[in-house]
């Protein structure tokens, strides 16, 4: 489960302007669109043949299993509206920045004589756009959730715990044990 990546997913569909198709037939007619029109392409990417695709878009098949189902939504959701997506993205990486609120178990390696036991903690707290930027572009290279937890890490380290380099110079933040995780842009 990818808490963070899930987490900026969420937060761009946001942005979408229309719903995604509601019904599977309307997914799957999509689906073939974005493929150039190749129900091989779909059915490879969706697992079943593809002459159950072709009956899809022609409405012989309505009702797909809780799986098909769920991996038909995920795929639509994941190629709906990519000029939306991409602007929301852009925007937020150049001028606006993320919001993130989460709770989780936030730990530190700090000077001698300070607490260092990690404890959970409710944060929201505004990231600029130059954190937003590392997570967009490290999502898009492949980054895995550690990597993307890191960037997040230290953009709280700097904006909410250090105060933009105002106090706590030696502190480096520790982001563990996720409760839960929302991004807004």
């Amino acid at each position: 489960m990818s808490d963070i990546g899930d987490g900026l997913d969420k937060a761009t569909e946001a942005n979408f302007t229309r719903p995604i198709p509601k019904s599977p037939q309307a997914r799957m007619k999509f689906l073939v669109k974005s493929e150039k029109g190749s129900t091989k392409a779909v059915a490879g990417l969706l697992g079943i043949s593809q002459r159950t695709v072709e009956r899809y878009v022609k409405g012989q098949i309505k009702n797909p299993r809780a799986d098909l189902a769920a991996r038909l939504e995920t795929e639509v959701r994941r190629r709906w509206q990519p000029l939306v997506r991409k602007r929301a993205r852009d925007k937020a990486a150049k001028t606006t920045g993320v919001v993130i609120e989460t709770r989780a178990r936030f730990g530190f390696t700090a000077a001698p004589g300070t607490t260092d036991d990690g404890r959970m903690r409710r944060i929201t707290q505004h990231l600029p756009p130059e954190y937003a930027s590392r997570l967009f572009a490290a999502q898009e290279a492949g980054a895995t959730e550690q990597q993307l937890r890191d960037i997040a890490a230290e953009g709280l380290q700097e904006v909410y715990f250090k105060d933009h380099g105002a106090r706590a110079s030696g502190l480096l933040v520790e982001f563990t044990d996720i409760d839960y995780v929302e991004f807004d842009f």
